[in-house]
C-alpha cells in the first residue's frame, strides 16, 4: 500500500473536540508542510489545543512554526479565497440544533459553511476532502440531523475531489468544551450498558476519529471513501 503526504492542510472546527486532535495530529505528521486553521476570531495554537497541549509530549518549535490561523467571516468566506490553496481539506464542522436555536441555524453550520468551504477549496486546487459527517447520515433520512449530513456528503461529492473521505461517527467522546446534555446523557447509557451496543453503534473517541480520517487520506486511493464508526473505534 503506497502512502502519500498530506501537504498543506485546512481544518475547519480545529477547536471543536476532533479538528483540534486534527490539528495536533498534523503538526506531528512530517508529510505536512503545513496546519492552516479556519477561525472566526484571533486564536493561538495552546488556545486551539486546549487540553492536548499538556496531556501529549510538547511540540518542537518547527512544528509550532507550522501552524498558522486564519480568521474568516464564515458569512463571507469568498473575501478570502487565498485561505483556501491547500492540498488537504478537513472539515470538522458541526453544532446541534438545540445550540444553533434552530433548524435553519444549524443548516448554516453543517451545510452551508462547509459546502462552500469545499467549493471555495476545489476551485483553489484542493486534492482532498476529508470531512467528520455522522452515524446515520443519508439525504433521504427522515431525522432532520441525518437528512443534512447526507445532503452535504452528496453535495461535496459532485464537486469533484480527486478523494473524498467521510467519517460517520456514533458518540464522541472527548473533553467538550461545551455543555451537549444530550450527548453526555448518551455517553452515561453506554457506559453502563455498552456490553448491549454493538460496535457499529459505540461511543468513539474524538482521537480515533482524526487519527482514522488522516490515515485514510494517506493511505487510501482514489475516490469517495466512508469509515464506518466500528473502523474507528478498531483505530489506535
Amino acid at each position: 500500500m503506497s502512502t502519500s503526504h498530506l501537504g498543506s492542510v485546512l481544518i475547519a472546527g480545529a477547536t471543536g473536540l476532533v479538528g483540534r486532535e486534527a490539528v495536533l495530529a498534523c503538526l506531528l505528521d512530517e508529510g505536512v508542510t503545513e496546519v492552516r486553521a479556519l477561525v472566526r476570531r484571533p486564536v493561538t495554537l495552546d488556545a486551539v489545543l486546549g487540553p492536548l497541549a499538556h496531556e501529549r509530549p510538547g511540540l518542537t518549535p518547527s512544528q509550532r512554526a507550522r501552524f498558522r490561523a486564519v480568521q474568516a467571516d464564515f458569512q463571507r468566506l469568498d473575501r478570502e479565497p487565498e485561505a483556501f490553496q491547500v492540498d488537504t481539506v478537513l472539515c470538522a464542522l458541526g453544532t446541534t440544533i438545540r445550540l444553533a436555536g434552530s433548524q435553519q441555524a444549524f443548516r448554516q453550520v453543517d451545510f452551508d459553511a462547509p459546502l462552500q468551504i469545499a467549493q471555495l477549496a476545489h476551485a483553489q486546487g484542493a486534492k482532498r476532502f476529508l470531512l467528520v459527517s455522522a452515524l446515520g447520515a443519508s439525504s433521504s433520512s427522515r431525522v432532520f440531523y441525518n437528512r443534512v449530513k447526507g445532503e452535504l456528503e452528496d453535495a461535496i461529492s459532485d464537486i469533484g475531489f480527486e478523494q473524498f473521505v467521510i467519517a460517520r461517527p456514533s458518540l464522541l467522546e472527548g473533553d467538550r468544551p461545551e455543555s451537549r446534555p444530550g450527548e453526555h446523557i448518551g455517553l452515561m447509557l453506554a457506559g453502563a450498558f455498552g456490553f448491549l451496543i454493538p460496535q457499529s453503534h459505540r461511543p468513539v473517541h474524538v482521537r480515533q476519529v482524526a487519527r482514522a480520517l488522516l490515515r485514510e487520506a494517506r493511505e487510501a486511493a482514489a475516490g469517495r471513501r466512508v469509515l464506518t464508526n466500528a473502523q474507528m473505534r478498531a483505530m489506535r
